[in-house]
């Protein structure tokens, strides 16, 4: 402890000495590259969060949870500072894609965390993932205590834990009671800091030092997406994970990964990151996502491109090229606009804005840090004319996940068909270079697809155990399937509804009263027309319009997914034939048939003969 001290002590006598300028470093490449460099996906990755709720059944865990709303009045100082940072052990267990019913084999990892408030503990989600078991270890103690995890954003890479043994917290000779350290803000460049944590090879505390390289946008890749991120020249190992990046006694960041193959190249959290997702959880109790306004969209660097769309010189920003049907912003952008502007600050042809002095950084961190369900005006160019927009901002729902973290796989089998919804964590289970080795039609839907109902998913057959009910349609493993007797899949649960029967699936997804109205709220926007009496040769003139569909005007996408289609199929789908059998339409034009009564005795058959202990997942129960 001593020698810790003594370096914290040195660091904060060196905090008025300027630092050499840093060697330029390259920018991270990403491991999961999606898209382009010219063309970019607004958030599209951004998963709607799959979330731990907090445990209420303990008065430790709501007493933690609750000290969010307070800000400390006092904080670690000096020594106590390696006081409040810990140690985490995780067990954990992730589930098989493959075989959906069954978990691979128990890993065990560790990672740092420290105290922020009364009783909380920060540390990064990747640390306690998939966790079954969890404990922490103070500095300088070889005392391990059962900790939960009370709350959790996959996106961020961020996550809450508490622990209900009062010794914990109250420290004996050990150490003393363990107090939050204090949150600053976004640190300058060429600022130096201090990474504490317990990286691999050790169970004492390890201090690297290091100067701030760059902020800008970068992907995280525990959940691919992508929001601000400090780049730093400090080591940060594996362990060091969730440890507090230090400016003095005050922490600027959270330490959660480094660009692979490269010498001490590594990243925080920043500060309105971590604020932004604890303000999630005080206020609803858990993280919800980071907002998106789900749009594909490229640059505009070429000037044929720019004076093409009939861009004024000094005119500025990005087109989208596509538009997630689902989002409030479909309801009144286009594609073939140009977003000129977010919340008044202007976007440039890079898609940067500006940051800070000589600082600029990609917009989509505008967008990442609003609140969910806040309102942001926009400024689009179309046909010449600027208009402007008040959009409703919220997490967006992606066709395909881009993680399912502490989640169960949904599947379901029938007849040996293991039918599965596509999902970035099925392709992972191809190993590392998964965008390689996996099916590249699927690789495709996974990167590009988006979301054109609610609730919409990509169903696959996954794979085919092997029995007489099923022979010759073994190769049809990872086809999407497309309809159940003419009726188009809409997701999971639907499929499971179509081949129980067409009367049980058109209840499925009956929606309910006014469900047109509900799936499409009413946005108001200001439309700002150019005139030609203004300072710059035009005036503008503000109309109020109001965009969303009318009651009755439209049919819900539930009830076309689960409606007849004997247009387009004859007199196949009668009753009589569908008591008889089942008809799975897959890509390719490729076509299953089974009797029912055969099927459903197979089923049977082979949940006993392949041991699969249910055949679908709990989310589908009855």
């Amino acid at each position: 402890m001593p020698a810790c001290a003594a370096v914290l002590q040195q660091h904060r006598q060196q905090q008025q000495h300027a630092r050499p300028q840093a060697p330029q470093l390259p920018s991270l490449v990403p491991q999961l590259r999606q898209l382009s460099a010219s063309r970019h996906i607004c958030n599209s990755t951004a998963a709607k969060a799959p979330v731990i709720k907090p445990k209420w059944d303990t008065e430790t865990a709501r007493k933690a949870l609750a000290s969010l709303a307070e800000e400390p009045t006092e904080f670690a100082r000096g020594v106590e500072v390696l006081d409040s940072i810990v140690k985490v052990y995780t067990v954990y267990s992730r589930p098989d894609y493959f075989l959906p019913w069954q978990n691979h084999p128990k890993r065990e990892s560790t990672g740092t965390g420290f105290v922020i408030r009364d009783r909380l503990l920060l540390t990064n989600a990747h640390v306690v993932a998939d966790q079954t078991y969890v404990t922490v270890k103070r500095h300088g103690s070889g005392t391990k205590y059962r900790a939960d995890v009370v709350g959790v954003g996959h996106d961020v890479d961020l996550a809450l834990l508490t622990v209900e043994d009062e010794a914990f917290w109250e420290g004996s000779e050990e150490g003393g009671p363990m107090k939050p350290l204090q949150l600053g803000d976004v640190p300058q460049l060429q600022e130096q800091v201090l990474v504490v944590g317990y990286p691999t090879g050790g169970d004492n505390t390890s201090i690297t030092s290091g100067v701030v390289s760059r902020v800008e946008v970068t992907q995280y890749v525990h959940a691919a997406s992508h929001l601000m991120a400090i780049q730093i020249d400090a080591a940060i190992n594996p362990g060091n994970s969730g440890g507090p990046a230090l400016r003095g006694d005050v922490v600027v960041g959270v330490a959660f990964q480094n660009l692979p193959h490269a010498d001490n190249i590594g990243y925080i959290i920043p500060l309105p990151v971590v604020r932004r997702f604890l303000s999630e959880v005080m206020l609803y109790g858990h993280y919800r996502g980071f907002c998106s306004l789900g749009i594909v969209f490229q640059t505009m660097d070429n000037p044929h491109l720019r004076r093409a769309l009939g861009m004024a010189a000094h005119q500025s920003g990005v087109m989208i090229n596509r538009i997630q049907p689902t989002t409030s912003t479909a309801q009144v952008l286009r594609k073939g606009d140009v977003l000129m502007e977010f919340d008044g600050v202007a976007i440039a042809n890079d898609g940067t804005v500006h940051f800070r002095a000589r600082e600029r950084i990609f917009f989509t961190s505008l967008i990442t840090l609003k609140p969910t369900g806040s309102t942001a005006r926009v400024k689009v160019l179309r046909g010449g004319s600027v208009l402007e927009y008040d959009l409703q901002l919220d997490p967006l729902q992606t066709l395909v996940p881009v993680h399912k973290y502490d989640q169960l796989p949904s599947y379901f089998i029938y007849a040996g068909l293991v039918f599965v919804p596509l999902s970035q964590p099925y392709l992972h289970e191809y190993g590392d270079d998964w965008m390689s080795n996996s099916p590249r039609r699927l690789v495709d839907k996974a990167l590009n697809s988006l979301m054109a109902k609610p609730d919409q998913q990509i169903i696959v057959l996954s794979q085919v155990l092997v029995d007489d009910i099923n022979t010759g349609y073994q190769q049809f493993q990872n086809l999407q399937v497309l309809r159940v007797n003419g009726v188009e899949v809409l997701n999971l649960a639907h499929l499971k509804q179509l081949i129980r029967g067409p009367a049980a699936a058109a209840a499925a997804v009956e929606p309910p009263p006014d469900a047109a109205a509900a799936a499409a709220p009413a946005v108001e926007a200001a439309a700002v027309v150019p005139g030609d009496s203004s300072s710059n040769g035009s005036s503008t003139v503000t109309v109020k319009i109001t965009v969303g569909s009318s009651n009755g005007s439209s049919s819900s996408s539930s009830e076309a997914a689960a409606g007849s289609s004997s247009s387009s199929n004859g007199e196949l789908f009668n009753s009589e034939w569908n008591d008889k059998y089942i008809r799975l339409e897959l890509e390719d034009d490729r076509v299953i048939i089974m009797e029912r009564a055969a099927a459903d005795a197979a089923t049977e058959r082979l949940q006993r003969r392949y041991r699969v202990p249910y055949l679908s997942s709990a989310d589908l129960a009855d």
